[in-house]
């Protein structure tokens, strides 16, 4: 098969992990990761702001990096282990520490953009577990936020870094 031969309308059945729980999935072949994941999926804590891949709001871990979903065709990921804001709580719904922190430190105004920040940190933090606050600027530089100074989301972060220090958790839940 060729691409040409590949209508755009065609419909694909692939399978995806997403927070640890196997979900097949039909899409066209333009099916954005972002669209499957809120229309087709229904998991709504993944946000879309720019469509553009500038924003960070869409940010999900692929395989355990953070990439945009609004970037990413569904097909592209078949098979793959996705997690979304929603898997980065404890399965009983109970917060992690990364949400933990945001919460007790205000690292969020009106919620856009703290799924992309959420996810982004998860990452960063099963990394780098000691980061200075430098390093947590630099990795958080791709997420935008328009109602804060993004000092709370700095303070947010330092504070998830201490508290899987604290309590040996890992920033990210193993499915």
């Amino acid at each position: 098969m060729t691409a040409s031969d590949v209508s755009p309308d065609a419909t694909y059945d692939i399978l995806l992990r997403v927070n640890g729980v196997p979900r097949p999935v039909s899409v066209t072949s333009r099916r954005l990761l972002s669209d499957c994941i809120r229309h087709d999926l229904g998991l709504t804590g993944t946000h879309v702001g720019c469509e553009h891949g500038v924003c960070g709001c869409c940010t999900i871990l692929l395989d355990g990096a953070p990439v945009r979903s609004c970037l990413l065709l569904a097909v592209s990921v078949d098979g793959q282990d996705l997690t979304t804001v929603e898997g980065c709580a404890n399965p009983d719904g109970s917060l992690r520490p990364v949400q933990q922190a945001f919460r007790e430190c205000h690292g969020l105004q009106c919620g856009f953009c703290t799924p992309g920040f959420v996810t982004t940190a998860t990452a960063f933090l099963a990394q780098h577990p000691d980061p200075t606050r430098a390093e947590v600027v630099a990795a958080i530089s791709g997420n935008l936020c328009r109602c804060t100074g993004y000092q709370n989301i700095i303070s947010s972060v330092m504070c998830a870094a201490e508290l899987i220090r604290q309590t040996d958790t890992d920033a990210v839940i193993e499915p």
